[in-house]
């Protein structure tokens, strides 16, 4: 940090608390599956299905997020990246307020689940520009050899707002009587999520246009051609190599820090206090390792951390899962240790960056993140749920596969030096 310059630092600081509030905002849904299941949904249908139901909606978050991305990337590319950095936030906050004041199916029928659904599209929407925006944005904004770390914290602040969600929904557990949940306690991360995006609205204000899209705009470099032609055209082996990494990103997150504390309670019969509280020390050294290993892939190489760090994943998440069929003695160490390794996905930010030219950057890099992230992050709470049945390490497994699978990654950029050093 010592070298990056007073403004550098003023952005940073900036992106990554805008980001911190945005996620909050996306993922608290997922702290509540089990109560909003309860209220959204006939009572009269299996428990399961409601949970299943309820993980589709889910999903649509993450399905809608391509069409808002690849909109605002395309906006970014030929107007600038700091007015759609700006406008992602604003989209967010407001079906974040609306779901914590919205009625229940108790008392407008079916048009609670749809209206539920509703949102969670236009959250998707907004969400799809915010991270690859974010780690344009920063890219952008700081010198060539900082860039793997600048990403690298604008990711642990991403998780960050992860981490936010899980200590509110621990607070809230705490603090309201399971009838007091029921009745009104849930809706307050909600109504807070509303006023922490405009919150972020008002800080992004201060950030300025980033000096690469500023010297596109001098040179008149700004490609004539629709940006997402010109990727589909000429940057498919970018496209490719951004897809493969960003099902890595969602397999690590969705199932080992946003489904966990759910399925702990309902496979594994695990109090929901004690799951909550083992998930924000998880989503803390996430956050850590996010740091971590962004930090030395910038010194060492992406490949070598990708490569280390997605064998520690793979290790680590079946053998927390396999001790926790056996006993909750050691969660909190262990899910500490399994979430210190998601941390590996500070790598990967940076390596998808570099992998476009700056004229179609935000395209490229949004495009490829958002449809990857809305087949397989997307599909991935459905899918575990389907595989839960015939086997309870379904979710380990998952991800030790996708753990493999960065692992060849990297060494694709080991062997081809393609952008190993960023």
């Amino acid at each position: 940090m010592s070298q990056l310059t007073h403004r550098d630092v003023k952005t940073l600081g900036l992106s990554a608390l805008g980001g911190v509030l945005e996620f909050y905002d996306f993922i608290i849904f997922v702290f509540f599956t089990k109560i909003i299941a309860q209220l959204f949904f006939p009572p009269d249908i299996p428990d399961w299905l409601r949970q299943l139901e309820t993980y589709a909606i889910f999903a649509a978050g993450y399905l809608a997020r391509p069409l808002g991305g690849i909109i605002m990337a395309h906006f970014g590319d030929m107007m600038g990246r700091k007015k759609m950095f700006t406008l992602s936030i604003f989209l967010m906050a407001i079906p974040t307020l609306a779901i914590g004041l919205m009625p229940t199916y108790a008392t407008i029928g079916i048009w609670a689940p749809i209206f539920m659904l509703l949102c969670r599209i236009m959250q998707g929407a907004a969400i799809g520009g915010e991270a690859p925006g974010a780690w344009v944005f920063v890219a952008e904004h700081v010198a060539p050899r900082h860039i793997s770390f600048a990403c690298a914290l604008l990711t642990s602040g991403l998780t960050g707002g992860i981490l936010l969600g899980a200590v509110v929904a621990a607070a809230v557990n705490a603090s309201f009587q399971p009838n007091e949940l029921l009745d009104y306690g849930w809706r307050l991360p909600f109504i807070l999520g509303g006023i922490f995006g405009m919150i972020s609205v008002w800080l992004r204000r201060w950030l300025h246009e980033t000096p690469v899209f500023q010297e596109l705009q001098s040179k008149r470099a700004i490609s004539e051609e629709i940006p997402l032609k010109t990727v589909l055209k000429s940057h498919r082996s970018a496209v490719i190599l951004t897809m493969l990494l960003t099902w890595q990103l969602s397999a690590a997150i969705v199932t080992m820090i946003l489904m966990t504390p759910a399925l702990l309670q309902s496979l594994h019969v695990t109090d929901a206090k004690l799951a909550l509280e083992a998930n924000i020390i998880a989503t803390l050294t996430l956050t850590i390792g996010c740091v971590f290993f962004g930090a030395l892939a910038g010194k060492f190489g992406a490949g070598r951390l990708l490569f280390i760090g997605s064998l520690g994943l793979a290790v680590t998440s079946i053998y927390f899962y396999r001790q926790i069929l056996v006993s909750t003695e050691q969660i909190f160490i262990l899910y500490g240790l399994c979430g210190f390794f998601v941390g590996v996905i500070g790598t990967i930010p940076a390596v998808c960056v570099m992998a476009f030219p700056a004229s179609i950057r935000f395209t490229g890099l949004s495009f490829s993140y958002n449809i990857a992230y809305a087949v397989f992050g997307g599909l991935t709470p459905v899918l575990v749920s389907l595989l839960l049945p015939f086997n309870h390490m379904a979710p380990a497994y998952y991800v030790a596969a996708l753990s493999v699978l960065g692992m060849l990654v990297a060494l694709h950029l080991l062997s081809n030096r393609v952008r190993a050093s960023v």
